[in-house]
């Protein structure tokens, strides 16, 4: 689809969800107007041990700290804000996994509109109470979140509510294109922004107010590598859908992109990257360890697109990773914690086979200990079909200090006699 085209389409079905087109730097600036104590001006943070790998300052934009937990009350706010007394009036309704869920819901709160959200049916417990909390009324409905945007369409040409779409309106843009406008204050040598790509609402915003008003800064949009659909979309010329697998990123796991961001994102042409399960998982554990910050997978995308490649990002001035949000289950964190764990070797999993006899256990244990490993739980198995009668099959989890350790415990136990897989 052309830019022409994507400025004569409408979003939502049976109730229009507005104009769309053209978002410009002025626009962006009445929305920093309009959420001027409603949104709050969230810090940045420079990340020492990212730096140094890229060799310049990599300053992160702590939108995690934002009301709500995320980037999205900017948009949603502006959004709705803009809406006639006769709209407001009738309700808007909503989808998502779960931060455009609480942006509109304390957006409704705060402009005392009635809120109906639809999440899919295994949105994460936090969100959908949260959600709550702020006085919507959720519905969960479906397996995704274009399954559940499906729903607040129809909910929308049956009801009248005013479909608030998470990426794809103007005004929704402009508001988030209100972070960027932050940035440039807050790090006035920064030479490239890079922020985590969904829909697409976010970079398109933040693009447009730097290609106006600082046009020597790069944006960087970065998806999960399982669900991506800008790249394909953008060598296609039109938005196409993903073909979507799972991911911890469910933030950003958007099945195809929005029309009015995608034609900013190719009349701009913002350059978009791809980062891997492990290089979440290994993104999040070192903002969580260095930074000392909680943020969600899809918060952690544009650190992730940095470490995967620092010199890509070197020689322009500061780099600017924007952490979108901190809405995460504690339980999935403590499994993305592990995960990156693994992917950075500090955690391992080791099969090996011992005789079964008096005290061989206490010298396998006792070998990962003088490589410096440690041992954190054990399984002891004597009934696998491939043992033989004398034989044990042990499965020890290690915890490690990284690859060259790693390497180095299993190198220890098989120079010892041990038979490791």
């Amino acid at each position: 689809m052309s830019t022409t085209d994507a400025a004569a389409t409408t979003t939502g079905a049976g109730a229009p969800d507005g104009p769309v087109g053209a978002v410009t730097l002025a626009d962006v600036r009445t929305a920093a107007a309009l959420l001027d104590g409603v949104a709050t001006r969230t810090p940045v943070q420079r990340l020492r041990a990212l730096s140094e790998q890229v060799g310049d300052p990599v300053v992160l934009k702590l939108e995690n700290l934002q009301r709500a937990g995320s980037f999205k009350i900017r948009g949603a706010y502006t959004r709705m804000s803009r809406l006639t007394p006769e709209q407001k009036a009738l309700g808007v309704v909503a989808a998502s996994a779960g931060n455009h869920a609480q942006g509109v819901a304390l957006a409704a709160q705060l402009l005392g509109i009635d809120a109906t959200v639809f999440m899919p049916v295994d949105a994460p417990l936090p969100k959908l109470a949260a959600t709550r909390a702020y006085g919507a009324d959720v519905r969960l409905v479906g397996s995704s979140v274009d399954e559940a945007l499906g729903a607040a369409r129809t909910e929308a040409a049956r009801s009248g509510r005013v479909l608030i779409h998470p990426f794809d309106h103007v005004d929704v843009v402009a508001g988030q294109g209100t972070l960027g406008l932050e940035v440039l204050e807050q790090v006035p040598d920064v030479g490239t922004v890079v922020v985590p790509l969904g829909g697409g609402g976010l970079v398109a915003g933040i693009a447009t107010a730097l290609a106006e008003a600082a046009p020597h800064v790069r944006v960087v949009g970065v998806q999960a590598q399982n669900v991506a659909a800008y790249p394909r979309s953008l060598a296609a010329g039109r938005p196409l859908a993903a073909d979507a697998r799972a991911t911890m990123a469910d933030g950003i796991a958007v099945g195809t992109p929005g029309e009015v961001p995608y034609a900013i994102l190719e009349r701009l042409g913002v350059e978009v990257r791809t980062v891997t399960e492990d290089e979440l998982s290994r993104a999040l554990l070192l903002v969580a360890e260095r930074a000392k910050l909680v943020v969600e997978p899809s918060g952690a995308a544009a650190v992730a697109a940095v470490t995967a490649a620092p010199q890509d990002f070197a020689g322009r001035g500061a780099v600017v990773p924007v952490l979108t949000g901190g809405n995460i289950d504690p339980l999935l964190l403590m499994r993305v914690i592990q995960h990156g764990m693994v992917a950075a070797g500090r955690y391992l999993q080791l099969r090996v086979r011992v005789d079964d006899r008096p005290g061989a256990l206490a010298a396998l244990v006792e070998a990962v200990a003088a490589a410096g490993g440690n041992v954190v739980h054990v399984d002891h198995t004597r009934t696998d079909v491939s043992l033989a009668v004398s034989e044990v099959l042990v499965t020890l989890q290690v915890e490690a200090k990284g690859f060259e350790h790693r390497d180095e415990i299993v190198s220890r136990l098989r120079g010892a006699g041990f038979g490791v897989e």
